[in-house]
């Protein structure tokens, strides 16, 4: 009996582990669009002055190094990617260290500062969506002459596509800048933006993409910044930001269902990372946190950028006790936990 009971066990554990390797052996690249959230560095070649390509930025990432990634160490979709058995990070496209035997199993075309919405890009001087996706179809023709053409097909068919962006439409171009304001309220803005995301997927389903992930906004009025300027109330989250995420995110998930229904053999899931922000703010002990108000870097209230650099002595010793890492980003403890949630749930059904 115990015989048969530990051949049975044997006979399931091999059978996941088949189901596993060809699990992953489905996504033989990630790809990456979007802003700061899944920057690796590619504004490190572009004048702006959206730029952490310096300390403390990259201080627990490998060698300590300042790569240009908004956080002490990794992003979410270098967890993702070492998850599904990739390779520990993915390089950004217009890194000069890195060429296209790299960037065929994983690259990000990401610039933070953008969004969804051209102007965005304009007002913040980064690259546009739009420019990330040409750099994607040069990314395609040298990818053809690498793999050669059926290869490189399969390639841009099995990948997974990740898109990150919208939060940087609101704070900065939308409650900023008095120009969408005031041709949009704030519904019709949302579903503007829902529109341009949409019109982004088929871009890239025309393109070969198959397996999409899609991410809206996180809990913007927990951000540390916000925060810092909601005094009157203690510095709590402002409700008002964070509802607009959830609206914003809920038209996505529309989208996501309006999609599958009209585009044949597309595989869109939307990935929501608003929930599990929001419970680790909620919830911080239940995932070894303490400071939920104030990012690592300088006071962590209003630091950001150069400003992060500028007061690096006041950075915090253990950012691993924090959810964010500077005022608008979160941590590499953070961004772990977040990927090792949507490898569990939404992005399941892709991989």
């Amino acid at each position: 009996m115990v015989y048969q009971i530990s051949v049975a066990c044997v006979f399931i554990i091999h059978c996941f582990l088949l189901f596993s390797v060809d699990g992953r052996a489905n996504v033989p690249a990630i790809i990456v669009f979007g802003d700061s959230t899944v920057d690796a560095g590619n504004n490190n070649q572009i004048i702006t002055v959206g730029k952490a390509n310096f300390k403390p930025y990259g201080r627990d990432f490998e060698g300590g190094k300042p790569t240009g990634r908004w956080s002490n160490g990794r992003l979410v979709t270098d967890y993702i990617s070492n998850a599904l058995g990739i390779k520990p990070s993915i390089p950004a496209y217009l890194d000069p260290n890195f060429g296209i035997e790299d960037f065929a199993t994983g690259v990000t075309f990401a610039s933070a500062g953008t969004g969804y919405d051209n102007l965005t890009a304009h007002i913040t001087t980064v690259l546009p969506l739009w420019r990330e996706l040409e750099y994607f179809k040069d990314y395609k023709e040298k990818l053809t002459r690498f793999q050669g053409k059926d290869k490189a097909t399969q390639t841009l068919n099995e990948a997974l596509y990740i898109i990150s962006l919208g939060t940087v439409d609101f704070l900065v171009n939308y409650f900023l800048f008095p120009v969408r304001s005031l041709e949009y309220n704030i519904d019709e803005y949302e579903k503007f933006l829902a529109q341009n995301a949409g019109n982004f997927i088929k871009d890239l389903y025309n393109l070969g993409a198959r397996k999409i992930s899609i991410s809206g906004s996180a809990p913007m009025g927990c951000l540390p910044m916000l925060r810092n300027l909601n005094i009157v109330m203690g510095r709590t989250c402002f409700e008002f930001y964070n509802k607009v995420g959830r609206d914003f995110n809920e038209k996505l998930i529309k989208l996501v269902d309006n999609v599958r229904k009209e585009v044949d053999g597309i595989q869109v899931v939307f990935s929501d990372v608003y929930g599990p922000v929001t419970k680790m703010i909620q919830n911080p002990c239940l995932y070894g946190f303490e400071e939920v108000k104030r990012g690592c870097c300088g006071t962590g209230m209003t630091e950001v950028s150069y400003l992060c650099m500028l007061a690096k002595s006041l950075s915090c010793k253990d950012p691993t006790k924090y959810i964010f890492w500077d005022a608008l980003h979160t941590t590499d403890k953070a961004n772990g936990i977040i990927a090792d949630i949507l490898v569990k749930t939404s992005l399941a059904e892709l991989i």
